[in-house]
């Protein structure tokens, strides 16, 4: 039988096949189990992310819609709101979850903080601490990051 987060996990594919958000692909890992995504956000252009390919892993639980997924970079970021093992810090993906949200909307949200991080709650202080005293040095440092993420391609 097929559960309803199932259900609205197929309905997401859907939607992110036919009507992709712009920099950004996702699709499950495996056809057997629609509850693990790899995921890809572009660099938004005219940032020092520009050029840059971000992948991720997004983890769905039975409780989605209700419940948001897990979502975690899994190329190298620096970034204030990404703690170090990749797992983002992002309202819409914690306290701000509501089943309206889909697939398209989490990575449209991240493909903004990356150009838009909030450094009142940094999961990377060091980020944080660059980003609002040196800005030079942390656009130099992630421009380096984003060169880096389609050297392996």
């Amino acid at each position: 039988m097929t559960s309803s987060a199932q259900l609205r996990l197929m309905s997401d594919l859907k939607a992110i096949k036919v009507e992709p958000p712009e920099g950004c692909s996702a699709s499950p890992l495996s056809d057997e189990n629609l509850f693990v995504w790899q995921a890809s956000v572009m660099g938004p252009v005219e940032t020092p992310w520009e050029g840059g390919i971000f992948s991720l892993r997004v983890t769905f639980g039975e409780q989605y819609p209700e419940k948001p997924p897990r979502v975690r970079f899994t190329s190298e970021i620096f970034h204030p709101n990404v703690y170090s093992d990749g797992t983002l810090c992002l309202d819409i993906i914690q306290d701000q979850w509501s089943p309206c949200h889909n697939i398209c909307s989490i990575l449209t949200s991240i493909q903004s903080l990356l150009t838009d991080p909030n450094c009142a709650s940094p999961a990377n202080p060091e980020a944080a601490q660059l980003y609002t005293t040196n800005k030079k040095e942390y656009n130099r440092r992630v421009r380096r990051i984003a060169q880096k993420s389609v050297e392996g391609l």
